[in-house]
């Protein structure tokens, strides 16, 4: 059974920066596209970044872009999220997630491009 388990939220000031850390375990983790997505208060899932299973490909939603990077180490089973310039409107759930087709790799995904999903970290960012 697949488990993601995301950690690094908090509360930042705008202009601040965070990382996220996403521990993946209980399927191939190598052979899938990961990404995030997140729900901001009252709001739907929006997708924000995604990375290929190299490691070598990025893409990131347009509200993000030029602010937060993705990365992954296939040793670890890991993926990160470095997010800087935060803004008040990135407030929001994160959540860790895997494409839901193995080695598939989108130009540009919508939160149903993701299958398994771990539980989320708060991100608010306030002064």
């Amino acid at each position: 059974e697949a488990q993601l388990v995301e950690s690094g939220g908090g509360l930042v000031q705008p202009g601040g920066s965070l990382t996220l850390s996403c521990a993946a375990s209980g399927f191939s983790f190598a052979d899938y596209a990961m990404g995030w997505i997140r729900q901001a208060p009252g709001q739907g899932l929006e997708w924000v970044s995604a990375i290929n299973r190299f490691g070598d490909s990025r893409t990131y939603g347009d509200s993000v872009k030029g602010r937060f990077t993705i990365s992954r180490d296939n040793r670890k089973n890991t993926v990160t999220l470095q997010m800087n310039s935060l803004k008040p409107e990135d407030t929001a759930v994160y959540v860790c997630a895997a494409a839901v087709l193995p080695g598939s790799f989108l130009g540009k995904y919508t939160p149903t491009d993701f299958g398994d999903r771990g539980q989320g970290t708060q991100v608010t960012v306030s002064s």
